[in-house]
C-alpha cells in the first residue's frame, strides 16, 4: 500500500475548491496544463499536428475547449491565421493579470474595458457554461476546428460532452484532442487504477476530477459520435505498467499490455454522425425539390 500516495490524494480530494484554484493559478503545488503553462507551445503543437494531417486553421472558426481563463492560445491562433476563435470553458475564471500582458503584442484582437483586457467580439467569443445545454450551444455558430489539451481526462461526462462538441462541429470540421491517461500524481502513472470506483469517488479523486478512462473507453466514445476517428499513441510506459500491473483492477485491463500501458494520446475525429445525417436529409430534400421542378 502506497501510504504517501494515499495521504496526498486524501488531502487533494478534501481540499476546498477555492484553495485548489488559488494554488493552480499561482502554479504552487498543483501544476496546470500546457495551455496555461506555455500557451504558445500549445498553439504551435495544434498547428503543426494539423499540418501533418493536411489540415489548416487558416480562415477557419476554431473552438478551444477548456482554455483555462487565458486568452493566449486564442490570440496566437488568430495570429497564425484563424478567422475567429471561440474560447470555451465551464467556469468563468479569467486570468486578468496574464491576459493584460498580451495587450502590447496582440492589441488588434483585444481591448481594454474598465481597466481590464477583454477580447474583441469580432475575433474572439467567450463561451462559458455547460456545453451540453442547448442554451449555451445556441450562443455560437459551429466551429471548423475544435481543439483541446489535457481536458478530456477531467470530464465527468465524457460521452455527453463529446456528443455536445460533435453538435458544434461544422460540416467538414475536424477535432484534435490531446489526452493524458496518467494518474496526475505523475510519479505513479497507474496508481489510480488500483482502487474501486467507490473508494476513488469518495476519498481519492481530486477536485479537478480524473475520470480514469482508458484508451478503449475513448475509442468507444469517439467512434459513437464520429464517422472517421484516428488515435495516435504518443507514449507508453511499459516498465511502469508492469510494476503496477498486479495491483490494477481488472476493469482497467484488456489483457494487452501494449494497450493498457498507453499514457498519452491524441485523437483526430471527423464527420459527426449528427452532421452527416443532416446533410443526407438536406440532399434528399434538394433531390425531391428538383424532381418536383422537372415535373
Amino acid at each position: 500500500m502506497n501510504l504517501r500516495y494515499l495521504l496526498l490524494r486524501l488531502i487533494r480530494h478534501f481540499m476546498p475548491e477555492g484553495l485548489a484554484r488559488f494554488l493552480l493559478k499561482r502554479r504552487w503545488i498543483i501544476k496546470p496544463g500546457l495551455e496555461s503553462t506555455d500557451p504558445f507551445a500549445a498553439s504551435q503543437r495544434y498547428v503543426e499536428t494539423l499540418s501533418e494531417l493536411g489540415e489548416s486553421i487558416t480562415g477557419k472558426r476554431v473552438l478551444v475547449f477548456g482554455y483555462g481563463g487565458r486568452f493566449a492560445v486564442g490570440v496566437d491562433l488568430l495570429k497564425r491565421g484563424a478567422a475567429h476563435v471561440i474560447l470555451c470553458d465551464h467556469f468563468v475564471l479569467l486570468d486578468t493579470e496574464r491576459n493584460g500582458e498580451l495587450f502590447s503584442e496582440y492589441g488588434s484582437y483585444l481591448k481594454v474595458e474598465q481597466d481590464e483586457v477583454q477580447p474583441r467580439g469580432e475575433f474572439i467569443t467567450l463561451l462559458h457554461g455547460d456545453i451540453r445545454e442547448e442554451s449555451i450551444q445556441r450562443q455560437v455558430a459551429q466551429a471548423d476546428v475544435i481543439l483541446s489539451t489535457s481536458v478530456f481526462e477531467h470530464l465527468d461526462d465524457v460521452p455527453g460532452i463529446t456528443n455536445a462538441l460533435a453538435k458544434l462541429t461544422a460540416p467538414g470540421g475536424t477535432h484534435l484532442h490531446f489526452v493524458d491517461l496518467r494518474d496526475h500524481f505523475f510519479k505513479y502513472p497507474f496508481e489510480m487504477l488500483k482502487y474501486s470506483e467507490n473508494v476513488w469517488r469518495n476519498f481519492l479523486n481530486p477536485t479537478s476530477n480524473l475520470n480514469r478512462y482508458r484508451l478503449n473507453d475513448y475509442k468507444h466514445v469517439f467512434e459513437s459520435n464520429f464517422v472517421k476517428v484516428e488515435f495516435t499513441v504518443l507514449e507508453r510506459l511499459i516498465e511502469e505498467f508492469h510494476k503496477a500491473k498486479d495491483g490494477i483492477r481488472p476493469e482497467f485491463k484488456t489483457g494487452k499490455d501494449d494497450v493498457d500501458a498507453v499514457t498519452l494520446i491524441y485523437v483526430i475525429a471527423r464527420e459527426p454522425f449528427g452532421a452527416q445525417r443532416l446533410q443526407t436529409l438536406q440532399m434528399k430534400i434538394e433531390r425531391r425539390s428538383g424532381n418536383k421542378e422537372k415535373r
